[in-house]
């Protein structure tokens, strides 16, 4: 557990300290919210969406992440072309299949995304990684309504599938590399009532993996920031409404001494 601490300790360190740029094909319901987060634990946001420019700006970051929340055919092919010049110039990636349970559409993009490779963390609730896995699960919308089944033997098997690190979210978080597992306990229920609450999550742990270059800690980093974070936030707010602001306050006001205080994180 101790080495999982420094880790996140180490990475906060050195992003406050480097301010990476990170190229989020994100969700546009929540841009603004990513985009904060972002800035708030020290990093840089860049936001290109179009095909035209997508080339031309993913080798300016230092990682990227690609998030299913509003697809299109245009977006797949922006992502697509960003996912290659990323892997051309050993960028890491960050996909997010959002909703990938939901639709026709949806899987195919995953689909597409996942074959083409270069992937490197794949981050999403229990029933879209279930979806991935092709275990049965149920949703509605892009919300998971069941997802039964053992987290560990199934992130084990698709991290080894696609040879990516797998986050799977819920009131404990799993992350599998094919070889090692790890939980992290940290998180507050307010985050499931505020928008963009993962899509954050995703940013976060991109981020970490510009200094990290192992991406199962680089995933940890990121669930442990938001995490505490949240726990943070959530002691001096009154609802969802102060929780939010208070959110990328305890962000910018993370430190290490809160991290080894609050983390509740350990390899199985």
């Amino acid at each position: 557990m101790d080495n999982l601490i420094v880790a996140a300790q180490r990475a906060l360190a050195r992003v406050r300290a480097e301010q990476p740029l990170v190229h989020l094909i994100t969700n546009f319901v929540t841009m603004a919210e990513v985009a904060n987060a972002v800035l708030a634990v020290g990093a840089r946001p860049v936001m290109a969406h179009a095909e035209e420019d997508v080339a031309e700006i993913t080798p300016t970051a230092r990682a990227l992440v690609l998030n299913l929340g509003t697809p299109s055919r245009e977006r797949l092919d922006a992502m697509l072309v960003a996912a290659r010049v990323a892997r051309e110039h050993r960028i890491p990636i960050v996909f997010d299949p959002v909703g990938v349970g939901a639709s026709t559409f949806r899987r195919a993009c995953a689909t597409r995304l996942l074959d083409a490779g270069g992937i490197t963390i794949v981050r999403g609730n229990a029933g879209e990684i279930g979806a991935l896995a092709g275990v049965a699960s149920a949703m509605s919308g892009v919300d998971t309504l069941h997802a039964d089944y053992d987290r560990a033997r199934v992130l084990t098997e698709l991290a080894r599938a696609y040879r990516v690190v797998v986050v799977c979210t819920g009131a404990t978080d799993w992350v599998a590399d094919g070889a090692r597992v790890v939980i992290v306990e940290n998180g507050h229920p307010f985050l499931k009532r505020i928008a963009g609450a993962g899509d954050m999550l995703d940013a976060l742990i991109a981020i970490a993996a510009t200094v990290e270059s192992d991406a199962l800690l680089a995933a940890t980093c990121g669930l442990l920031w938001i995490g505490i974070a949240a726990e943070q936030a959530a002691r001096t707010s009154d609802g969802i409404g102060t929780f939010h602001t208070r959110l990328f306050d305890a962000l910018d006001a993370l430190d290490d001494a809160t991290i080894q205080r609050a983390a509740r994180v350990k390899i199985l």
